[in-house]
């Protein structure tokens, strides 16, 4: 039987005390939409990705509001040999992209999910490819496991991180202070897609609403209109393992 909502577990709590109090000295914060993150219970939070330092923005965020985050990480994160077991012990999940491998990131989420955990997903796979830093067109993953768990999925929208690091960047610019801006909109209505799960399409339908919300609540951020046509990566960056296409129901 699922949590209603599971303990964070030591490992999270140490992370946690080191990172929140530097986060509050160091950035500023315009959060919206906090209403919209449930209090209990399993959800999905979709939200867009264009530098290594917005996971911490979006993390202060649900934190702050008394829930625990598990991010899904590329494995590369995982390898450090200190770190990488202490981000595991905090219940965090490596993505082992492009290997058979990737079917246990997309059962761990689910799992996760189910427990009750929230559990954070970057549908683009990776950093934002788009020369202004807009939302490009997603992978299907979470939109899979949004379909075969029924839980909430909120659309985060994120802004204000690359002024602290720089997509691909790690020179930190911190001083003066910047804004993390994070805004949660309501849960994604996915009733029409109900009874549609296992028709062809379906998850590409799913993906591109979740991705329209994103840039909707990001436009609302940035005070600037998204172009109309989503960009799109090269082929590679976009390609489907096939474990990803054989997580189990």
């Amino acid at each position: 039987m699922a949590r209603r909502n599971p303990p964070a577990g030591l490992a999270f709590l140490l992370i946690a005390a080191i990172a929140r109090p530097l986060l509050t000295l160091l950035t500023k914060r315009d959060w919206r939409g906090r209403e919209n993150l449930p209090k209990t219970g399993g959800a999905l939070i979709v939200a867009n990705h264009y530098s290594f330092f917005d996971p911490m923005a979006v993390g202060h965020f649900v934190v702050a509001n008394g829930r625990t985050p598990r991010f899904t990480a590329k494995s590369g994160v995982f390898k450090h040999p200190l770190l990488g077991k202490w981000f595991v012990a905090a219940g965090q999940i490596p993505v082992h992209r492009g290997t058979r491998d990737a079917v246990k990131a997309m059962l761990a989420a689910q799992d996760a999910i189910k427990r009750g955990e929230v559990v954070i997903f970057y549908p683009e796979g990776t950093m934002t490819k788009d020369p202004d830093l807009w939302p490009m067109v997603g992978r299907t993953g979470a939109a899979r496991i949004a379909l075969r768990t029924g839980v909430p999925v909120i659309p985060v929208a994120q802004w204000g991180a690359q002024e602290v690091l720089a997509p691909y960047s790690t020179k930190f610019n911190v001083f003066p202070r910047k804004t993390l801006k994070v805004v949660a909109g309501p849960p994604i209505d996915l009733s029409p897609w109900a009874d549609r799960i296992k028709e062809r399409g379906t998850e590409q339908e799913v993906t591109d609403l979740i991705m329209a919300e994103i840039t909707k609540l990001l436009e609302g951020l940035r005070g600037e209109t998204a172009p109309e046509v989503r960009f799109v990566p090269p082929p590679q960056e976009l390609t489907e393992s096939p474990a990803e296409a054989e997580v189990a129901e």
